[in-house]
């Protein structure tokens, strides 16, 4: 087994799909505070995952996207991180998917900073591991956005699109699956 760590350190997990974050903005008519939430992937296997009410009203799309965002970029340094208890360290950047122009363009750009004192926390928490290629924030369509299946109320139609992009199995189909192996 020591053979086999010595000749594998220096293999690291690698997020390829990476991180998916979003946020359905003053969603909830009782208090209009907005539902955040993020899904990590390592390669095609869905690993983590959260979705909850934040705790305060936000006035801007942009805040409460960039709240989930900073939630999604402390999930994926905590899993960054697991792999070096075993001596090993991840060298790779691991890529954010946000589908809020504002949130996308605020981590990569300090101008902005300038106009949007009330995120300056999250802000130099993000953009400080964005300069040192921990994490790259990247856009995605809303159409795509998969955290959807966990933050909103969607359509039948989409909520089963996005379901699927996720790799949920039904468990009879699971069941299916198994009994064929075996006969």
């Amino acid at each position: 087994m020591l053979r086999h760590l010595k000749g594998t350190s220096s293999f690291s997990l690698h997020l390829t799909r990476g991180c998916f974050t979003d946020v359905d903005w003053a969603g909830s008519f009782d208090d209009r505070k907005s539902t955040g939430g993020y899904i990590v992937f390592l390669d095609t296997t869905l690993i983590s995952w959260k979705s909850s009410k934040q705790c305060t009203v936000t006035y801007s799309s942009t805040k409460a996207e960039y709240n989930a965002l900073a939630d999604g970029t402390i999930e994926v340094l905590r899993l960054r991180y697991l792999p070096t208890y075993l001596c090993f360290s991840p060298s790779f950047v691991t890529t954010i998917w946000c589908d809020n122009l504002g949130a996308t363009y605020l981590s990569a750009n300090s101008i902005f900073h300038a106009r949007t004192k009330h995120v300056e926390v999250d802000y130099h928490f993000i953009c400080d591991r964005v300069v040192k290629n921990k994490i790259q924030i990247c856009f995605i369509s809303s159409k795509d956005q998969l955290v959807d299946v966990i933050t909103k109320l969607l359509p039948h139609f989409a909520f089963v699109f996005l379901r699927s992009k996720l790799h949920v199995v039904h468990p009879l189909s699971a069941w299916k699956d198994v009994l064929w192996d075996v006969l």
